[in-house]
């Protein structure tokens, strides 16, 4: 018989705790690097993940949540967290090399207190798909260099978000949430639409109607990426910050 896990996502705070209740192996650590990916993407402060119903049937799928921190720490800078693991799973996580890069913590509550003080410095603004949604951007990357003391890059960040939103606004059309991040060496860019077409720098219609399209992002930003995100994508670039 296949095993089975759970994964129940409460993302109903600015710490997001996905509560996993099953047999974790390498079959179903498939399905919950899909849940944390997603969960990700979200961009929350933080993710704690509650190990305290998880029977591990094979220690080597417990590689599944260093892989999710790695990603956490380059885009979108998500703290992420393990809690209340069963003494197996603690023994093994202890010892494993590859699962020291995730903290580990006995209760949920001291999981998510760590996870939000580690939190990096963000900024979140809702925009409408209209004409003034560019200029709004921009006072937000004025806003966010200015409280975190980075001026120097209020120019190459405005210039990428201008060509995000610019890209929802003539092409998307749906209202989007705009996100700065700090997390040295980056200053983390990113905006979520409606859309579900990912955005790529060699569409010549990016370029259309006025703008320089997402090859000038490619330009200015060290990286940058498009990612499913519900019935729509976020797209989100990584400006350096040294």
């Amino acid at each position: 018989m296949a095993s089975r896990i759970s994964c129940e996502v409460h993302d109903e705070s600015p710490v997001t705790v996905v509560r996993l209740a099953g047999a974790l192996d390498l079959a179903t650590m498939r399905s919950v690097h899909t849940v944390l990916d997603r969960c990700l993407t979200s961009q929350p402060d933080a993710l704690v993940v509650d190990l305290d119903g998880v029977e591990v049937a094979d220690r080597l799928a417990l590689s599944v949540f260093a892989a999710t921190a790695r990603r956490a720490a380059d885009w979108p800078s998500v703290p992420v967290v393990l809690c209340a693991p069963p003494a197996d799973a603690a023994a093994w996580l202890a010892r494993s090399t590859a699962c020291r890069v995730v903290p580990v913590r006995p209760s949920c509550a001291e999981a998510t207190e760590l996870a939000g003080a580690s939190a990096s410095p963000r900024l979140r603004v809702r925009l409408e798909p209209v004409a003034t949604a560019c200029r709004k951007a921009r006072e937000l990357v004025a806003e966010a260099c200015g409280r975190w003391n980075v001026p120097e890059l209020a120019g190459p960040a405005s210039l990428v978000l201008s060509e995000l939103v610019g890209n929802v606004v003539r092409h998307a059309h749906t209202p989007m949430q705009v996100t700065l991040t700090l997390r040295r060496p980056y200053l983390q860019v990113s905006v979520a639409d409606g859309s579900p077409t990912a955005a790529r720098a060699s569409c010549p219609e990016l370029r259309a109607e006025g703008g320089r399209g997402l090859v000038l992002v490619r330009e200015v930003a060290q990286r940058w990426g498009s990612s499913p995100l519900g019935d729509g994508k976020v797209v989100w670039a990584l400006v350096p910050a040294v």
